[in-house]
């Protein structure tokens, strides 16, 4: 048995949780903030037999897209307010990162 922590956007998560709920797979949904961004995102914890690894994957992959954001760049610590001018930049967001660890033992109360 595996543990698959798969970190994906908020905009992500109902339609991942949904589609991995289809299949039969149970999933716990932490809210988490981090990345390049600082914007919310969800964690899930999804616990997998070995041979439904691939298939929570492709799940994973088919619900969690990329897409290109305008962000704002943060200004310069310590240098001349004045002089600098914000420009929006794009960056690439979405998509998922998943970690996958081994279970030793699984107990439900």
């Amino acid at each position: 048995m595996k543990l698959l922590i798969a970190v994906v956007q908020d905009k992500d998560s109902n339609r991942l949780v949904d589609a991995l709920g289809e299949e039969n797979f149970k999933t716990t949904k932490l809210a988490t903030t981090g990345g390049f961004l600082k914007e919310g995102n969800t964690t899930l914890m999804i616990g997998c037999q070995d041979e439904y690894i691939d298939e929570a994957l492709q799940i994973i992959k088919d619900n969690c897209s990329h897409r290109e954001q305008m962000v704002a760049p943060i200004s310069p610590m310590g240098g001349n307010a004045d002089s600098y001018i914000p420009k929006p930049v794009k960056v690439e967001v979405g998509g998922a990162t998943v970690f996958i660890l081994p279970i030793e033992s699984f107990y439900q109360f």
